[in-house]
């Protein structure tokens, strides 16, 4: 029996490190990303682990959805112990005020940060329903990773922002939709806490003069508050195997 694991925006940082430490010997781990990581790929010859990596564009993310629900009605589902889909790509547009946001930005935004997930999710909920209609039992979840700006406004990430507290809402409707079935998956948008990643460099290269929050940003680095990469996906796995998992559908993995 098999632990399966899904996994979005693999290639780099926080999902970078995930697929690290997920990735195992007899653990099947489907990492979809714009790019495939050579990195990746040596480390699962290394282990001898599965690894699958799709190559895929997350702004079309019906055909995505498509690709993995067909992909999964196509397993053995008998032969997997557990099923986990892990949302964690998502993107930074233009920093600035979103007068000034270029409308390709404003839509691959929302697009990759929430229109994706739920596309995603869609087909995770609906291929794996059918193991569950056929007698599977195993257990099912879904973790969005989320943040606190999705909580929080912040002027200058409007897409962002919104495509973040859109995942928290849309979890939260998930988890009265499941909850109301037999064997229902579980799923959390989660905060991951503040990460030393390229999306924190990216912030750190704004205009002040656009980006009020800026010199906030420049002070965590400076103070050394960043978690690393590796440390959260460590903090956000744990989380992930917590007995309590998807009791609040919402949450913060620093509360």
């Amino acid at each position: 029996m098999h632990d399966l694991f899904i996994l979005t925006g693999a290639s780099r940082g926080l999902g970078l490190a995930m697929a690290r430490q997920l990735m195992a010997p007899g653990r099947p781990l489907l990492c979809l990303s714009r790019h495939a990581n050579p990195v990746l790929a040596d480390l699962a010859r290394a282990q001898g682990a599965t690894v699958m990596q799709w190559a895929l564009d997350l702004s079309v993310g019906a055909a995505a959805a498509d690709r993995l629900r067909r992909w999964l009605s196509e397993l053995d589902a008998p032969s997997l112990a557990s099923a986990t889909l892990i949302n964690n790509a998502g993107m930074i547009p233009r920093i600035g005020p979103l007068g000034d946001c270029p409308p390709g930005d404003i839509a691959a935004a929302l697009r990759v940060g929430l229109e994706a997930p739920m596309q995603l999710t869609s087909a995770f909920l609906g291929a794996s329903g059918a193991w569950v209609d056929a007698g599977w039992r195993g257990p099912r979840k879904v973790l969005n990773i989320s943040s606190g700006l999705g909580r929080r406004a912040m002027a200058s990430q409007a897409p962002y922002c919104a495509a973040k507290a859109g995942m928290d809402h849309f979890s939260r409707c998930v988890a009265i939709e499941e909850g109301r079935r037999e064997h229902g998956a579980r799923i959390v948008s989660l905060a991951p806490g503040v990460i030393d990643t390229d999306m924190q460099t990216q912030l750190r290269t704004g205009d002040p003069a656009e980006f009020p929050d800026l010199s906030r940003f420049v002070q965590l680095k400076q103070q050394g508050a960043l978690t690393s990469p590796d440390e959260a996906a460590a903090r956000v796995l744990a989380y992930l195997n917590h007995p309590s998992f998807g009791v609040e559908p919402v949450a913060d993995v620093r509360g």
